[in-house]
């Protein structure tokens, strides 16, 4: 089949990689305008650009998807089917009709649960016991197209949110390809979603990094670990900001308000939570590097009774 490829972030790379190993023809690969990115903001491609044009193949960053060039832009491919992952922008209707077969969705969550921006953060936040990828149809609802194929993974306990977005990208991309030649046979079973079930996981802020101590440790390990790499949770220590990276839940509690500093060991900070402990084990201080808490308590004084807070 002729395929038309929409996708922009590392996520949707090992399906995009895959298709071009397959014996399908990706005609074009539609991706969003380059962006400045990391410290420096230099602007650079996008992981999905730069996998392609190593491929030798056309790459499109319409700024506006309703503009009028960009379905006729795509109509000359004469596509028989479109495959979103993660793009980032909603496709409009008129572009959804373009491809003979429509277009196909790989879905990071097991939907109808966690649609939108940030399935896999959400599902960690939220302390999911498992995930999985699902490939659906491309509707003009937001993620509710019928769904033609799920496969499921578990999700450690300590796994972050990155990790974890890997995995399900390279599951994704193997689950599309079954799913690619039951569409082109016409022996694709589509299954509606159960709209009463569904559930929506909003993009990330900045300010969702900011840690609640009255929360559990549970809690407050799973905002750790579904933050990374961004935006971080993060704390005040008599001021100073601080981005925690690693951190893990302990047995044990005291009379000490949340957010109290109960004991600093050699490699570790433990903490006060609304039920339990936490022990920090890795942070990064304002402006400085990652480190682990046995090099940021080196010369620095951090002793029981002192409290984090939220300014």
């Amino acid at each position: 089949m002729v395929i038309v490829f929409f996708g922009t972030p590392q996520f949707a790379v090992p399906t995009l990689e895959l298709l071009l190993a397959s014996r399908h023809c990706v005609a074009l690969v539609v991706t969003q305008p380059d962006k400045r990115r990391g410290r420096g903001q230099k602007v650079t491609d996008s992981p999905v650009k730069a996998a392609a044009l190593a491929h030798d193949i056309p790459v499109y960053q319409p700024e506006r998807l309703r503009a009028p060039e960009v379905a006729e832009t795509l109509r000359r491919h004469a596509p028989d089917l479109g495959v979103v992952v993660a793009y980032g922008k909603l496709i409009p209707d008129e572009l959804l009709q373009l491809p003979r077969l429509g277009m196909v969705n790989v879905h990071a969550s097991l939907l109808p649960k966690y649609r939108g921006a940030a399935p896999v953060h959400r599902a960690v936040i939220n302390g999911e016991e498992q995930t999985g990828v699902t490939i659906m149809q491309v509707v003009k609802a937001l993620d509710a197209g019928d769904m033609l194929a799920k496969s499921t993974r578990p999700i450690d306990l300590e796994e972050t949110s990155d990790a974890l977005e890997r995995a399900l990208a390279d599951d994704g991309a193997r689950l599309l390809l079954p799913v690619l030649d039951q569409l082109e046979s016409g022996t694709a079973r589509p299954e509606p979603q159960n709209e009463a079930a569904s559930t929506y996981a909003a993009r990330l802020t900045k300010e969702e990094g900011l840690v609640d101590w009255s929360q559990s440790a549970r809690q407050i390990h799973n905002r750790v670990r579904g933050l990374y790499p961004w935006p971080h949770a993060y704390t005040y220590l008599e001021g100073a900001r601080l981005i925690l990276l690693k951190a893990r839940p302990k047995p044990g509690t005291t009379a000490s308000a949340p957010g109290t500093i109960v004991d600093v060991t050699r490699d570790s900070i433990d903490v006060e939570t609304g039920n339990g402990r936490l022990s920090i084990l890795e942070l990064q201080p304002e402006g400085k590097r990652p480190m682990q808490t046995r090099e940021f308590l080196s010369g620095r004084s951090v002793r029981p009774g002192m409290r984090f807070d939220s300014a």
